[in-house]
């Protein structure tokens, strides 16, 4: 995972305000059709005008009701108390239209929403039936003596209008939700994101630096040791031992930009003059060494890096072998050393190894046995 992927975000359909504010285009939602009702009462479209004091509170708490299920809906729950609230919410939409009559019939709209979101399909349903009697009850009633064709154009409408709107609120509630979780999960992915590009800084620091660190203290060593016999060489050894520090600090900038190219044939090469530094001989058998995809020379080349440098520090090793070799497909290192200081492995490092093995579908393995250690990593030669 690099940098550059864990500041970006895939791109939304949904602008940024409503990813940051999902519930205030179903809180819009709702003003529209919690205030038809009572205009089309306090106007008087179908029958008598009623009285703004009565239809306004009364609206206003039906909405305050709806909006308190529609957000406890897209949160994908129930609110508490809700049997009470619902009770009350059926109250409202249908006591008043006994001396209201049709002008309030568009309050069933939160009616058939309220149940869809509070009760099991097996009750909403039929319940939803039942309720749907009032609205096609009412447009009959207002068009009995009138046409045939406009009586049925407003069963049509009673029967088929409040559900859309209905399924609108219920909707909603439901979109908003997809949007949290979506936002939700973005984060998620986000922080785990940064958690994997730490991981890869941490394990690929420790690598680089385990083995530029001991080249360094080596180096420093040995340059001490001939600094009273051999000045020259003395000097040769500190010069490169400079040269390993800006090397080291090279791939430390490298690594933070996630830019740091290994080579197993270089990684082989800087083995085999670090262990012959450290007076480790060292016998390899890399003449089979095929040419690798990036992903599985990588991964080889890191083990050797990191089966150094583990050799170095935790072993008094004074033989060594490496090799590569190929079988079925698959590409296997091998390094196996002499000179294993207690009973176990050392190395947190190694752990790191197995990492970038099991990332390319590749395997793992350390043991100890009659006093030498031995590190195996297999790759598939196609590794991607």
């Amino acid at each position: 995972m690099t940098p550059s992927m864990t500041r970006s975000t895939s791109p939304s359909i949904l602008p940024a305000w409503v990813l940051r504010r999902p519930h205030w285009p179903l809180v819009a939602l709702h003003v529209p059709l919690t205030a038809q009702a009572p205009v089309y009462s306090i106007i008087g479209m179908e029958g008598r005008p009623s009285a703004p004091l009565i239809m306004i509170p009364a609206a206003a708490a039906l909405g305050a009701l709806q909006l308190r299920h529609s957000l406890a809906a897209a949160r994908g729950e129930r609110p508490a108390g809700w049997r009470w609230s619902y009770a009350a919410l059926l109250l409202l939409v249908y006591v008043p239209v006994i001396w209201i009559g049709a002008n309030w019939e568009a309050m069933g709209i939160l009616a058939l929403a309220s149940t869809v979101m509070l009760l099991r399909p097996r009750t909403a349903l039929p319940l939803c039936a039942v309720q749907m009697l009032v609205p096609v009850t009412l447009e009959l009633k207002s068009v009995i003596g009138g046409s045939l064709l406009g009586a049925v154009t407003m069963m049509i409408y009673a029967a088929v209008v409040p559900p859309l709107f209905a399924a609108a609120l219920v909707g909603g509630a439901r979109l908003v939700r997809l949007v949290n979780e979506l936002y939700a999960t973005r984060t998620e992915l986000a922080a785990t994101a940064v958690g994997e590009e730490r991981v890869r800084v941490s394990r690929d620091l420790h690598d680089l630096l385990g083995q530029s660190l001991s080249a360094i203290s080596l180096k420093g060593d040995l340059a001490l040791r001939l600094l009273t016999k051999d000045a020259a060489a003395a000097r040769g050894e500190v010069e490169s031992l400079t040269g390993v520090a800006r090397e080291a600090l090279q791939g430390v900038r490298a690594i933070a930009r996630d830019e740091h190219a290994v080579s197993l044939r270089t990684e082989i090469e800087g083995a085999a003059a670090l262990l012959g530094a450290a007076g480790v001989h060292t016998e390899f058998d890399v003449a089979d060494l095929p040419p690798l995809p990036g992903p599985a020379q990588n991964t080889l080349a890191w083990a050797i890096r990191e089966g150094t440098t583990n050799l170095l520090r935790h072993s008094e090793a004074q033989t060594c072998s490496i090799t590569v070799s190929r079988h079925s497909g698959t590409v296997r290192l091998e390094i196996v050393n002499d000179g294993v200081r207690g009973v176990a492995a050392p190395g947190s490092g190694l752990a790191g190894v197995g990492e970038r093995a099991r990332a390319v579908s590749g395997t793992s393995a350390t043991a100890v046995r009659n006093g030498r250690f031995r590190l195996s990593v297999e790759v598939p030669e196609e590794a991607l």
